[in-house]
């Protein structure tokens, strides 16, 4: 009797685990030069797999059903502000209209853990620019002043997430909405400017993103680039705004492979 119990959890654990994989795109790991550092300082990036799309809310309600402790009523003030799933109107209820689009007012805490119960983590800093320079026909396309103003222009539109993800056009990895919906959370997000650990708010560097940070750029057009580290620069790991989402990461080759 608990054979015939234990065989449809196990498929339906396996179907899971299955369907997660199968939204997660392939990224062929290469060198690159992060915005900040030595021009000569490249970056090697390992083979990794991504979310194809930004996290949606009711995928942000599958995990809060089956983790009580990140509800909205229930998260601890240590890993969460006040502002944590703002636009929620429950524990486990949200307006229907928000139901494909990215979860936002999640903090960094919260990424991390929806994340870890998915079997995968978040993106480093470098993973994550290595496939925002990505156009839908180059791997590469920081030099493409097109591709830089239209990143640009995304980041100007007011309330963009509230959009529906998956609209965009992918670009040479499979992946799309990492522009121009919601700024999404790193694994390292602020590694840049503290020494210490994210929790620790009193090491930042707050030179780096005024005038005197350029000096120490690599690309000093890299207008979006900029926008984004000074972004990350802002955060404190238990900050939730309505402009930050987050995707998930994982290391390697997946058992398809």
């Amino acid at each position: 009797m608990k054979s015939a119990i234990l065989l449809p959890v196990l498929l339906m654990v396996s179907f899971t685990v299955h369907a997660q994989d199968e939204m997660m795109v392939p990224v062929t790991g290469g060198v690159y030069t992060p915005l900040y550092g030595t021009s000569t300082a490249q970056v090697q990036v390992a083979d990794f797999y991504l979310d194809a799309l930004p996290i949606t809310h009711m995928e942000y309600l599958s995990f809060v059903e089956k983790k009580p402790e990140w509800r909205k009523s229930a998260v601890k003030g240590l890993f969460a502000d006040e502002r944590y799933l703002a636009s929620w109107d429950g524990d486990l209820s949200f307006p229907e209209s928000l139901k494909k689009s990215p979860v936002n007012h999640v903090s960094w805490f919260a990424a991390k853990a929806y994340c870890e119960c998915q079997g995968k983590r978040l993106p480093t800093v470098d993973e994550w620019e290595y496939v925002a320079m990505a156009s839908p026909t180059l791997k590469d396309a920081r030099e493409d002043s097109l591709f830089n103003l239209a990143i640009l222009r995304s980041y100007e539109k007011p309330r963009t997430y509230l959009q529906k993800v998956g609209n965009q056009e992918k670009n040479v990895w499979g992946i799309s909405d990492l522009h121009g919906l919601v700024w999404e959370w790193t694994l390292d997000f602020n590694a840049i400017i503290l020494t210490g650990e994210s929790r620790n708010y009193g090491n930042t560097d707050l030179g780096l993103f005024c005038a005197s940070g350029a000096l120490g750029a690599n690309d000093l057009m890299n207008y979006a680039a900029f926008m984004r580290y000074a972004m990350r620069s802002s955060l404190h790991a238990r900050n939730n705004l309505a402009t930050i989402g987050f995707r998930c990461a994982k290391t390697g080759k997946s058992e398809k492979d």
